[in-house]
């Protein structure tokens, strides 16, 4: 304390606020540029509560989406473009739309079959045919139809003052809405911006006018479509070229046709070897006797998930067996090994390469995007031209579509390796191969693990589409139970594909760490 009772440390610390309040509104002034001392006035009155605060901006209240736009709010913009642009449409509907252009094109066509039918009875009473009586019912029904439609029609075209009415409250409360979230949504681009100087601060010209065209070309899209439909056809379909399509159809054919005539022995090669694995397996599930294959399970299962897990397993097994599923399920099991192994021995590697290489990770990503995304009926004409139809192309299959998770998860699981730990390592004298083998593999081991698991049962995901393609196993009783509507067949031999999908997941992931 000095002598006159005022104390230093207060004195430095309502400096040090001062201080800090008058950059914040420094910053505040060169973020928002027009205004200053109005956001500066609502920003602190947002940011002192917790809690949303309403405040009311009438400029944003006006332009709407303009606003938001301008200011980059586009998350914002959009969401109330979608109200204003609704609120227009109906509003112009009430005002200048046909509301009973359907119900008169209806009557039109409905005209049209009635006078066929008038002519019909006609005929029919001219020449005494029994059919009298049918076509006058016909047509009194036609007529009453008509009548109803008109009725519609009549009662449509007189609701336009009301549509026109809801339309206008619909904008008036977005424009409310849109005035009293405003400030609060800037104050926390505002935030963004405080840590990120890159960010968008200010209203553009540019900005302002890509905003101002982008939203009056939506909204007038969208009146002129609503209101006056079939008008304007630019609006309704799409100005296709066929042209474009046939010529493109006979490009890729082309390539398509190329590539399995220069590429069969590449292809027959793949086969092969898919084949060698494959036969390999299949002797290991299915010509071995089942209680040794049923043994192993159980074991290996009570080592990796423990005792309850092996119980488990021991009863899908019996499940299976018992049901007359042993040997499908034994050939899936091989088939999904073949596709997992090899999706695992291709993925792991393939990680570990593009984890400590950016350019080459974002050069397969896209690629990976496309197999996973791709529908599997799609992929699978490529596949049957490059390999032909049975197990080998339901393999390649398999591995087309759940081959990539062991990839993104290998190199996720790598690049999350913590660099103090790594160059922990390095400064004790470790070299590559034991950087890789004793720090990133087994920290990594966890993601890699989890991708693993995804490619096994991405695999396993993909058994009943496999079988359209020659694929034997639990896949085949399931599509002929699609095909002839056998609801027990089908139901059961899901069950087994699911329990098969548990056992390799609990082996896979394990219960104890």
């Amino acid at each position: 304390m000095t002598d006159n009772g005022v104390n230093p440390l207060e004195d430095t610390e309502s400096a040090a606020a001062l201080a800090y309040a008058e950059e914040r509104r420094e910053s505040i002034r060169t973020f928002v540029r027009t205004s200053p001392e109005y956001y500066i006035r609502n920003f602190d009155k947002i940011g002192a509560s917790s809690q949303f605060t309403p405040t009311f901006n009438l400029m944003a209240g006006l332009f709407g989406p303009i606003w938001f736009g301008a200011r980059s709010l586009w998350s914002w913009a959009l969401a109330f473009l979608v109200f204003e642009a609704l609120a227009f449409v109906q509003i112009s509907r009430g005002l200048y739309g046909d509301l009973a252009a359907d119900a008169m094109a209806r009557i039109a066509s409905i005209e049209g079959t009635l006078d066929l039918r008038r002519r019909q009875l006609e005929a029919a009473i001219e020449s005494g045919s029994d059919r009298v009586d049918a076509f006058r019912r016909t047509v009194e029904s036609l007529e009453a139809n008509i009548d109803g439609f008109r009725a519609e029609a009549e009662a449509l075209s007189q609701e336009g003052p009301t549509i026109a009415l809801t339309g206008l409250a619909i904008l008036i409360l977005a424009k409310l809405a849109q005035a009293i979230v405003a400030n609060t949504a800037l104050e926390g681009r505002f935030s963004d911006w405080l840590s990120d100087r890159s960010i968008r601060s200010g209203m553009h010209i540019s900005q302002i006018v890509f905003s101002a065209l982008f939203m009056a070309l939506i909204v007038a899209a969208a009146m002129l479509h609503y209101s006056f439909p079939g008008r304007f056809d630019l609006l309704s379909d799409f100005p296709t070229r066929p042209e474009f399509r046939l010529v493109s159809i006979e490009k890729v054919e082309a390539f398509f046709n190329w590539a399995v005539l220069n590429g069969d022995a590449l292809f027959d090669a793949i086969t092969y070897f898919i084949r060698l694995v494959l036969d390999a397996l299949e002797i290991a599930f299915v010509s071995t006797p089942w209680i040794v294959i049923a043994s192993l399970i159980i074991l290996l299962t009570w080592l990796t998930a423990g005792v309850r897990m092996a119980i488990y397993s021991g009863a899908f097994l019996s499940y299976m067996g018992l049901l007359g599923f042993w040997e499908k399920a034994m050939t899936t099991l091989a088939l999904l090994g073949t596709a997992a192994c090899l999706s695992i021995l291709i993925g792991i590697p393939l990680g570990m390469f593009a984890a400590r290489r950016p350019r080459f990770y974002s050069f397969i990503q896209p690629i990976m995007d496309f197999m996973q995304t791709m529908p599997a009926f799609v992929f699978m004409i490529p596949v049957i031209a490059f390999f032909g139809t049975g197990k080998p192309a339901a393999v390649v299959t398999t591995m087309i579509f759940g081959g990539t998770p062991v990839v993104r998860l290998t190199v996720l699981g790598l690049r999350g390796v913590p660099e103090s730990v790594r160059e922990a390592a390095i400064s004790f004298g470790a070299n590559k191969w034991y950087l890789l083998t004793k720090v990133d593999l087994p920290l990594a081991a966890p993601s890699i693990r989890a991708g693993i698991n995804q490619t096994i049962m991405l695999s396993l995901a993909m058994v009943v589409v496999a079988s359209l393609i020659g694929a034997k196993g639990l896949g085949e009783d399931v599509l002929e139970a699609l095909q002839y509507a056998n609801v027990g067949q089908g139901i059961l031999a899901g069950f087994s594909i699911l329990f098969c999908a548990m056992i390799l997941d609990r082996i896979v992931q394990g219960g104890r760490r």
